[in-house]
């Protein structure tokens, strides 16, 4: 991450996960990194989405050890509690939709409210979202797969509002939605992702070259793992 402070320090969410795990691993093996701090529910302190509380709490009891150069959001679900994505709208059901938004959506929007201000001021910082080229509605030709397709959207929308918001007082930030491409994880496992899926360590070094190279009047975009910017 040539374009950050000597000395910056990162913070990963969702530091289990195959692309959080790559995202960890390099950016500990940067000379110029200081200090990465990985969370996830097994961490101390833990980060559950499913416990919003542990946001906001994790959030404070890292407050002295910041401010962050680099937030990145790696987590992310597409098949749920009831299966797979649904590809059909009788497949819909509230328990798969509130899992969906509940991952996807509601617990990166909270690590933005409570995250989001802890970013270095008065020098370049980058935050980062995981989202996913299915979620842009200027690309949807296929159909299916409504929960994760809409909880990605709103999550894009989110991301917008607060880069709006957070060039306010951090006119130097970067905030930013990724799309990670095919990864060989367990988010796509089910749909031949290790045959046809990159490493995680090749897409943690795309995902952190397009970073590198995003400038403030780039805040608020969406883009692919190849520098492609992606219609909302």
């Amino acid at each position: 991450m040539q374009s950050l402070p000597t000395g910056y320090q990162a913070l990963i969410l969702g530091a289990t996960g195959a692309i959080g795990g790559a995202l960890a691993a390099q950016l500990a093996a940067d000379p110029r990194c200081a200090q990465v701090v990985a969370l996830s529910r097994q961490s101390t302190p833990a980060m559950d989405f499913e416990q919003p509380q542990s946001i906001a709490t994790a959030a404070e009891a890292l407050r002295p050890q910041g401010p962050w150069h680099l937030i990145v959001v790696a987590t992310g679900m597409l098949s749920g509690p009831t299966g797979g994505p649904e590809k059909r709208l009788t497949d819909l059901n509230a328990t798969h939709l509130a899992a969906s938004f509940a991952t996807n959506t509601i617990g990166p929007a909270l690590v933005l409210a409570h995250f989001a201000l802890q970013l270095a001021k008065g020098e370049r910082s980058l935050l980062a979202v995981l989202s996913a080229k299915v979620g842009s509605i200027g690309d949807n030709r296929l159909g299916g797969w409504y929960s994760y397709r809409a909880s990605k959207a709103a999550l894009n929308m989110l991301l917008k509002t607060s880069a709006i918001e957070v060039a306010r007082t951090h006119p130097q930030a970067v905030l930013a939605a990724l799309h990670p491409g095919t990864v060989d994880s367990a988010l796509s496992a089910p749909f031949r992702g290790a045959q046809i899926g990159r490493a995680p360590a090749a897409a943690a070094q795309d995902l952190l070259a397009v970073l590198d190279r995003l400038q403030p009047q780039d805040s608020g975009g969406f883009w692919a793992y190849d520098g492609q910017r992606l219609p909302w």
